[in-house]
């Protein structure tokens, strides 16, 4: 099979593009090798030399019909990520994520004949606040609103039910209603429900993804709106501490990449997914100061986080997958434990140089009012 991977020379693109050239198959990469991403520009050195990339941006109709001429399965990673980016800079995300899948999916209908399978990410963050169940009443699926204000400027921070007590997180599963809370986050939804949608209309097998806290190698340190360890990291590694909002017990789903890219593959290869959306997560819960102090101490850093108390306009409290899905329609279950995981990040971090842009993010942050 010949797979196009649009964002294939980025974190998870390029951890796929391994899995499926070690699985026997061709990959196609269409990049635009973003400098927010691809600090160093040009192709990425651990970008395998088998890859054939194409250097293009998915809105310009002219390079997603070169990169999608005689592939077999397309998977859609391509997007600008960052939510808290994304709620100031609403319409480049919006062009990039929205306009960007519709290009892709014109031409792919131009060519469906010849499409196999379509495979898109989608993301945690189209929950909102995860799945939580009230300890007193033992009632569960509730699928609550974010935090108030007035609780979040009184440093209140868990989620409360109707009582005015705190409610437990329990697993969020694929039916809770969703909520997105940014433009990045309604940006994901649109790209899960266009790639549904118009498979299912032209009969061209699709797939959506829902990604949750993905981590490992290759992801860029120099980008303050990638995800949390590679954050803590640039940090880390430039002997600062941690930036740690509200008080650091706020938890997600900390998944390794390599899981990630495998279970890409069985969607791909298999049709037990077929027309669905699935979670990808490991079903387990981690502290945000969790991870802060995790990978200090496997740096040998003995900087503990800087918990701010402060918060961010949308933010969560917790939110954690329900995999059950995944495992009953592809027979997926991460396998990579969070410690083992990290320590194999850590060991990529050794030696390698950081650029920590994460003050002038908080600040641009703090100055729009999104941050308090």
């Amino acid at each position: 099979m010949k797979v196009l991977i649009t964002g294939g020379a980025g974190f998870i693109g390029s951890h796929l593009a391994d899995r499926l050239l070690a699985d026997g198959h061709e990959v196609r990469a269409l990049d635009d090798l973003d400098a927010q991403v691809h600090p160093q520009g040009g192709r990425p050195e651990y970008l395998d030399p088998d890859v054939e990339l194409q250097t293009g941006d998915v809105r310009d109709r002219d390079a997603v019909g070169r990169a999608l001429d005689g592939v077999d399965a397309v998977v859609h990673f391509a997007a600008a990520v960052g939510v808290g980016q994304s709620m100031y800079e609403i319409e480049r995300y919006t062009s990039i994520n929205a306009l960007g899948a519709a290009v892709v999916l014109e031409e792919v209908l131009e060519r469906r004949d010849g499409i196999r399978k379509l495979l898109v990410a989608s993301s945690m963050s189209i929950y909102g606040e995860g799945q939580y169940r009230n300890p007193r009443t033992g009632e569960s699926g509730l699928a609550p609103w974010l935090r108030a204000e007035e609780q979040l400027a009184a440093r209140e921070w868990e989620v409360l039910g109707d009582d005015g007590m705190p409610l437990e997180p329990e697993p969020t599963s694929e039916t809770k209603p969703l909520r997105p809370t940014s433009i990045y986050a309604i940006n994901k939804r649109d790209h899960e429900e266009m790639f549904l949608a118009v498979g299912a209309a032209y009969g061209v097998p699709a797939v959506a993804l829902r990604f949750f806290n993905v981590y490992g190698e290759r992801q860029s340190l120099s980008n303050p709106y990638t995800g949390a360890a590679a954050i803590f990291s640039s940090r880390l590694l430039n002997g600062r501490a941690p930036l740690v909002f509200e008080d650091g017990n706020q938890t997600r789903d900390f998944i390794d990449v390599r899981d990630i890219a495998r279970c890409c593959a069985l969607a791909l290869t298999s049709d037990g997914a077929d027309g669905r959306t699935i979670n990808v997560g490991t079903g387990v819960p981690t502290s945000i100061v969790a991870v802060a102090e995790t990978i200090a101490r496997g740096l040998g850093k003995e900087i503990e986080p800087e918990v701010v108390g402060q918060y961010r306009a949308g933010d969560i409290r917790h939110c954690y997958a329900d995999p059950a899905l995944a495992q009953q329609l592809l027979g997926f279950r991460a396998e990579i434990p969070f410690e083992a995981g990290v320590q194999d990040l850590l060991e990529w971090l050794e030696g390698r140089e950081a650029e920590d842009s994460v003050d002038a993010a908080r600040e641009a942050l703090v100055a729009r009012g999104l941050a308090r």
